[in-house]
C-alpha cells in the first residue's frame, strides 16, 4: 500500500454521498451501501450488514422527520475499512438508544454517536478483509466514478435484492441447522461410546482397586511377619550374646588367675597353652559384644550422647590402643589432625568403635606400608579418612562390603579374625550419628574409608545465650554450670527448689531454663509441665541435667527438652545444648 495515496479517519476519501429526505430514500441508500461494500471488497454478509445497517440507520432518521447526509468513505492506515458517516440537524433525545442506532451498532465494527449544538452524526465502521484491493487515492476515484455512471434500482429492484438475500440467509442456516443436526448425533453417539468406555473402566477401576486393596492388607500381613521376624532375631541375638557372656567372663577370669604371679607357677608350655585360651577369650568376648551391638543397632535402641570430643585426643588414644596390633616394622600406623579442625559435637564411644573397626581392617589387611587417620574440616563437616597401602577390595566385591556377614575372599582373610559385622556396625553407627561413611579401594593398591560427620550433630551451632535460670538444690553443681556457661550468659540467676523456680519464671522470665529433675517440690517433671502449659512460657527453651540414667530420662522428655547427664558436661556442651533446645520448639507442630 502506497502510504502516500491513503488518508487517516479525519480525512478519509469519500466514494459516495447520498441524501435521506423520503422512504424512498431509505430504499436507495440501502441498495448503494451494499454495492459500495462490494465494491470495496467486502464479503456477501458483510456486504448484507452495511446495507442493514443503513437502511435501519436512515428509516429511523426519517419517520423522525431528520433529513440526512450520508457520506461513504474508504479510511486507509493499519486497519482499512469503509466508514459511513450519517449527519442531521436537530436533536433526538436519547440518541444512542433508539432502535436504529442500537441495531447499526450490532451490525458494524465500530460505532460512535456524537449529538450537540444542533446536530448529531453517528459514524459507523466496517474492516476490509486481507483480500481486498488496497484504498489509494486512484482506486477511490476509479469508486466514485463507478457509482457517478450508475443509477439506483427502483423500489422493486430492491425488494427483489432483500428477498434474494433472505433466500440465501434461509438456505444458509438450513445448512447450518442440518450440520447442527449431524454434530448433535456423532456427538450423542459418541457420549454413547464414552458412557459405555466409562462403566467399563468403572468396573476395571473397581476391580483393581479391590485388587490393590488385597495387595496392601498382603503387603501389611508381611511387613508385620517381617517385624516380628526382626524383633525375634534381635532378641534372639540378644540372648545368644547375654548367655555367651557369662561363661566366656568364667574362662578369661581363670586364665588371669592362673596366669597371676601369685598363684602356683605353671611350666613355660602351660603358661604357653592358658595364654591363648586367655587370648582366645578375650576374642571371643569381642565378637559377642560386637554381635550384641548390631543386634542393639538394628532395633534402634542405641542412641547417640553428644558432647563436645577433642579429636586430637580420641585419634591419639586410639594410636595408642591398635598399637600392639601393628605388625612391625614391615607396617607403620601413624595419625595427623588438622589444626584448623574445629569442636566436634557427636557420641564419642560411637566414634571410636567407628574408628577402631576401620583402623583394624586396615591393620589386618596391610602387610607392609603404613596405615593412616587423618582428620581435616570440609565445609560444616569433618572429614576422617582411615587409608590403608593394603591389599585392596576387588571391585565386584566393594558394593557388598557393608552387608552384614560378607567377608571378601582372599589368602589374608583366611587368618584374619572376624565376624564380618565390623564395616556394617561401623556404617549404622555413623547413619546414628547422622554422617556417612564410603569405601574407596583399588586392588593392590590399597583403600580409604571416608567418615563424614557434621560439626554439631544432635545440638546444632553454638550459640550465644541471653538470662539464663539455672535450677538445681546442690550448690556445687549450680557454681559448676556457672563456671561452664561463661560468658556466652549475659546473666544467671539460680534457684534452689522448684517453688522458687515457677516465681522467678513467671515474674521475670529467662531465654533459657537448665533445670535438674530431683529438686525440692515441685520437682524437676512437674516445673517443665507448668512450663510447657504457660502459653507465655511455652516457647521458653529448657535443658534437663540430671544425674539418673539417661536412656530413662531422656524418654519421656525429649519431646519437650534437650536432656544431658551431668556427668558427661563438659565446657561447650551447654550453648550447644540451649541451641538444640531452641531448634526442637521451631521444630514442634
Amino acid at each position: 500500500m502506497n502510504g502516500s495515496d491513503v488518508h487517516g479517519r479525519d480525512g478519509g476519501d469519500e466514494v459516495l454521498r447520498l441524501t435521506l429526505a423520503h422512504e424512498r430514500d431509505v430504499f436507495v441508500a440501502r441498495q448503494r451501501g451494499r454495492e459500495a461494500a462490494a465494491a470495496v471488497g467486502l464479503e456477501n454478509q458483510d456486504q448484507v450488514r452495511v446495507a442493514t445497517a443503513l437502511s435501519e440507520l436512515g428509516r429511523e432518521l426519517v419517520v423522525r422527520g431528520r433529513r440526512a447526509e450520508v457520506v461513504l468513505s474508504l479510511v486507509g492506515g493499519s486497519v482499512p475499512a469503509l466508514e459511513l458517516t450519517v449527519t442531521w440537524e436537530g436533536e433526538i433525545p436519547r440518541v444512542e438508544r433508539i432502535e436504529g442506532v442500537v441495531a447499526a451498532r450490532r451490525l458494524a465494527d465500530r460505532c460512535e454517536v456524537v449529538q450537540g449544538d444542533g446536530h448529531g452524526s453517528v459514524v459507523l465502521g466496517k474492516r476490509l478483509p486481507s483480500s481486498a484491493a488496497a484504498p489509494t487515492r486512484a482506486r477511490v476515484r476509479q469508486l466514485r466514478e463507478q457509482f457517478r455512471r450508475s443509477t439506483a434500482g427502483s423500489e422493486l429492484d430492491e425488494l427483489r435484492a432483500q428477498n434474494q438475500e433472505l433466500l440465501r440467509t434461509l438456505e444458509s442456516l438450513q445448512a447450518r441447522q442440518e450440520d447442527l443436526e449431524a454434530a448433535n448425533a456423532e456427538l450423542e453417539e459418541t457420549n454413547h461410546g464414552v458412557l459405555a468406555l466409562h462403566a467399563e473402566l468403572s468396573g476395571e477401576l473397581e476391580e483393581t482397586n479391590r485388587g490393590v486393596v488385597a495387595l496392601y492388607a498382603e503387603l501389611d500381613e508381611k511387613s508385620t511377619q517381617l517385624r516380628e521376624a526382626s524383633e525375634s532375631k534381635t532378641r534372639f541375638w540378644s540372648g545368644v550374646s547375654h548367655e555367651l557372656r557369662t561363661p566366656i567372663n568364667s574362662v578369661i577370669g581363670l586364665t588371669r588367675l592362673l596366669l597371676d604371679p601369685g598363684s602356683e607357677p605353671l611350666g613355660d608350655e602351660q603358661r604357653l597353652q592358658v595364654s591363648m585360651i586367655r587370648d582366645s577369650g578375650a576374642l571371643l568376648l569381642a565378637l559377642v559384644n560386637e554381635l550384641l551391638d548390631v543386634a542393639k543397632a538394628e532395633s534402634g535402641r542405641l542412641e547417640p550422647r553428644p558432647e563436645p570430643v577433642d579429636l586430637n585426643a580420641l585419634v591419639q588414644h586410639l594410636v595408642a590402643v591398635l598399637a600392639p596390633l601393628v605388625p612391625e616394622p614391615a607396617v607403620r600406623l601413624a595419625a595427623s589432625v588438622d589444626s584448623r579442625t574445629p569442636l566436634l559435637v557427636t557420641d564419642p564411644s560411637m566414634l571410636t568403635a567407628i574408628l577402631r573397626n576401620l583402623a583394624t581392617n586396615a591393620l589386618k589387611f596391610t602387610e607392609r606400608g603404613e596405615v593412616r587417620l587423618e582428620v581435616h574440616p570440609e565445609d560444616d563437616a569433618v572429614v576422617v579418612c582411615v587409608g590403608d597401602t593394603g591389599i585392596g577390595i576387588p571391585a565386584e566385591h566393594l558394593s557388598r562390603v557393608f552387608e552384614e556377614f560378607h567377608q571378601v575372599p582372599g589368602r589374608l582373610q583366611i587368618r584374619a579374625q572376624g565376624t564380618g559385622l565390623g564395616l556394617p556396625y561401623a556404617r549404622r553407627l555413623t547413619e546414628l550419628l547422622g554422617g556417612s561413611l564410603t569405601l574407596d579401594s583399588r586392588l593392590g593398591v590399597g583403600t580409604t574409608a571416608t567418615l563424614r560427620l557434621p560439626l554439631a550433630h544432635g545440638f546444632g551451632e553454638m550459640t550465644a545465650l541471653g538470662r539464663v535460670l539455672v535450677v538445681d538444690d546442690d550448690p556445687t553443681f549450680r557454681a559448676l554450670a556457672r563456671r561452664m556457661l561463661g560468658d556466652s550468659a549475659t546473666e544467671i540467676v539460680e534457684a534452689a527448689d522448684g517453688a522458687t523456680a515457677l516465681r522467678l519464671l513467671r515474674d521475670d522470665p529467662p531465654d533459657l531454663l537448665l533445670l535438674d529433675l530431683h529438686i525440692p517440690p515441685p520437682d524437676g517433671r512437674a516445673v517443665l509441665a507448668a512450663v510447657r502449659a504457660d502459653p507465655e512460657l511455652a516457647r521458653l527453651p529448657v535443658v534437663v541435667v540430671t544425674a539418673a540414667d539417661l536412656d530413662t530420662a531422656a524418654g519421656d522428655l525429649s519431646a519437650f527438652a534437650v536432656v544431658l547427664q551431668k556427668s558427661n558436661l563438659q565446657p561447650g556442651l551447654l550453648p550447644a545444648a540451649a541451641a538444640a533446645a531452641t531448634r526442637l520448639l521451631r521444630e514442634e507442630p
